[in-house]
């Protein structure tokens, strides 16, 4: 029953990518083109959602379990570091560059455009590079941590 929640949660939210246009990777540029031809229009869509985001998290903080009866996972940390702001700097400039972030580029993909393919390639190497030096700094702060500090 999950699985066909969150199927159906996720055809919505890619339709409704695809009818305000943030699939489209020149209409995203065109918004971030401040100094040129700007277009607004995607300011209207990002103000909708943040205020519906809001009305759902004032409910939301409220529950301890969501409509299906599963646990509420809210995120609980507040700090702000270098890999936080690193990382959002990182995908601004992805975003700024290609048009695309995560939720438009699956779109893409199953559209089958070749951009939406190059773009989740893309992401999909970097989660593997990141995952790959988190592994080795994890391997090293264990055995750091077994010798006392000592090579």
């Amino acid at each position: 029953m999950n699985i066909l929640f969150a199927f159906a949660s996720g055809l919505i939210f890619g339709i409704g990518l695809i009818i305000a246009g943030m699939a489209n990777p020149a209409k995203v540029l065109g918004f971030l083109d401040l100094a040129g031809t700007w277009d607004p229009s995607l300011a209207f869509v990002m103000g909708g959602g943040i205020a519906i985001g809001l009305i759902a998290f004032t409910f939301v903080k409220r529950r301890s379990l969501s409509l299906l009866g599963l646990p509420m996972q809210m995120p609980s940390s507040r700090h702000l570091d270098r890999r936080l702001i690193g990382g959002s700097a990182l995908f601004g400039i992805g975003w700024g560059l290609a048009g695309i972030c995560p939720g438009p580029g699956l779109v893409l993909l199953g559209a089958g455009t070749t951009k939406g393919l190059l773009f989740v390639t893309a992401m999909l190497a970097g989660m593997a590079i990141f995952e790959v030096i988190e592994r080795r700094k994890a391997h090293r702060t264990s055995r750091t941590a077994v010798t006392g500090g000592i090579r």
